[in-house]
């Protein structure tokens, strides 16, 4: 009965090991906050396109209506 015992308390001592060191692995990994961090950098990056295309927009449509115009009149002469 005493071995049966020991035994218990031994796997009992080493799930408890296990847990801890699950915990200790889940607190010490990165991968996650690493993850926010490149989805922030995207974010950053979408609101300047976003801006640049705002500020210089209608100067790309007057640019493109313009090569528009230019080919259209090229292929009626």
């Amino acid at each position: 009965m005493l071995s049966l015992y020991l035994k218990y308390q031994g796997l009992k001592c080493s799930l408890r090991g296990s847990v801890a060191d699950k915990l200790r692995k889940l607190r010490d990994d990165e991968s996650g906050a690493t993850a926010i961090e490149y989805g922030l950098i995207a974010a950053g990056i979408a609101v300047a396109i976003v801006a640049i295309v705002f500020t210089i927009g209608d100067d790309l449509v007057a640019l493109f209506t313009g090569i528009s115009t230019d080919l259209q009149d090229a292929g009626t002469r």
